[in-house]
């Protein structure tokens, strides 16, 4: 594969620089020039950079997708198509349909004072000096070619900014809807920004409306003060024709604590990035991931948590179930550096593989560049435990229910890292309905229904 898929989109950019800044704002348009030369040097990442070993990128952008350069409106309405009325997990509820923020405002939005979620193309435009000052901080776009690419095409997104000192008592939720009657490509863009002695919660949900082969990119930049407390919850629940890669950068300054859970229900292919700098003493993160993977769904986290300062905690848990031809992988790597004492950091990956044809790559490193500290990573992909089946069946358990409920147990850990007890409600009913195959397609919020 030489610079062909790479040229498809080195040309729309040269032809559609002035449509592109147009349908955005001064602050996201600014990085664009940089993204651009960024993007020509590097072309999209290849599976000769350990990165990416294994995911090949140009593959995907390959295709001939539709790109809403224009900002056309989608005529839809997602709070009347998702009927998300959860009595008892009330939480402020937003829509992205596609790549931009959508403008019905629905009465379960409400938020104190001070708070901004919305459209981070109005958002920069009314605050340029937030945006500008947060903007394009942490993703790079001179390291990595698929974000450079992002920040090329984003046109919108979504900020969130919550003042110093400001606790959201109530969860916020965020739908991405992926909708079209085309072959589609999104380019979504998310600026998550926690003052100092801030709390917050986020839910970001993604769906797929249509039947179509859609791929989206999104980067999302989340900036976490002093003493802060921040929840991030990714739930993926598409269909086998999306494509997504997804990178997420996290900066957590002294005493701040994070948690960061991914869970992956339905997908086709999916990469997801996660880099997180603990950047001040005492800043602690916990990120969790859980991937279920059947038919030839792919999925690839590729994690990075560096301990730039003395006194910080890292906990890492993976864990996935493959099954039929599934493919997993996981790399992790646990930066310790010089002069971080007192460091403690644990990684665990463990994976089922349900048959023998699914395949799961594990590759957990550490690097660690001073003396005093407690790290420790493991990983093991194993299949089910025979005895624990057979055990079962002898107790009136029927196979295929002694499976699930093996499957179930194993991935619960990851949904008890939650913390919001009605989600982790929702979640674990919801994994097991997927366990039994009852949501092959994604219809509207299944959190929800």
């Amino acid at each position: 594969m030489s610079m062909k898929a790479e040229q498809q989109y080195i040309d729309l950019f040269t032809q559609y620089e002035a449509l592109v800044c147009r349908g955005s704002a001064e602050a996201l348009n600014a990085p664009r020039a940089k993204a651009f030369a960024d993007f020509e040097r590097l072309g999209f990442p290849t599976r000769k950079q350990e990165k990416y070993k294994y995911t090949e990128v140009g593959k995907y952008f390959a295709p001939d997708f539709g790109l809403n350069l224009n900002r056309l409106e989608f005529p839809v309405n997602p709070y009347e198509v998702f009927k998300c009325d959860v009595p008892n997990m009330s939480t402020s509820l937003y829509f992205v349909v596609n790549d931009s923020f959508d403008k019905h405002v629905h009465p379960s939005a409400q938020l104190p004072e001070g708070v901004l979620f919305g459209s981070l193309k109005e958002m920069a435009e009314q605050h340029p000096d937030l945006v500008k000052a947060y903007y394009g901080k942490l993703a790079d776009t001179s390291k990595d070619g698929l974000t450079a690419f992002n920040t090329m095409f984003a046109q919108d997104g979504v900020l969130m900014y919550i003042p110093k000192n400001v606790v959201v008592e109530r969860p916020i939720q965020l739908v991405n809807i992926l909708r079209a009657d085309v072959d589609f490509m999104v380019n979504r863009r998310l600026l998550i920004i926690v003052e100092a002695g801030a709390q917050a919660k986020l839910l970001v949900c993604d769906h797929a409306m249509d039947n179509m082969n859609f791929l989206s990119t999104q980067v999302t930049e989340v900036f976490v003060g002093e003493n802060a407390v921040f929840d991030l919850y990714e739930l993926e629940e598409t269909h086998n024709s999306t494509v997504r890669f997804n990178q997420l950068f996290v900066d957590q300054q002294a005493g701040s604590n994070v948690l960061l859970n991914g869970i992956t229900l339905h997908n086709g292919t999916t990469r997801n990035t996660t880099e997180v700098s603990l950047s001040g003493r005492g800043a602690e993160v916990t990120l969790c991931g859980m991937a279920i993977a059947d038919k030839n769904e792919q999925i690839d986290n590729h994690t990075f948590i560096d301990h730039k300062v003395p006194d910080c905690t890292s906990n890492e848990l993976f864990k996935y179930v493959l099954d039929d031809q599934a493919v997993g992988a996981f790399a992790g790597k646990v930066l310790v550096r010089e002069g971080a004492q007192h460091t403690s950091s644990q990684q665990t990956n463990r994976n089922l593989c349900a048959t023998r044809e699914a395949r799961m790559y594990t590759q957990p490193q550490l690097e660690i560049y001073a003396d005093d500290v407690k790290c420790s990573h493991g990983a093991t992909v194993g299949q089910l435990d025979e005895n624990a089946l057979f055990y079962m069946q002898q107790r009136g358990i029927p196979l295929k229910e002694a499976r699930l409920l093996l499957m179930f147990a194993f991935v619960g850990e990851v949904i008890d890292c939650i913390r919001m007890d009605v989600l982790k409600d929702r979640l674990h009913r919801l994994v097991e309905k997927r366990f039994r195959g009852e949501l092959n397609k994604c219809q509207g919020c299944a959190i929800c229904k």
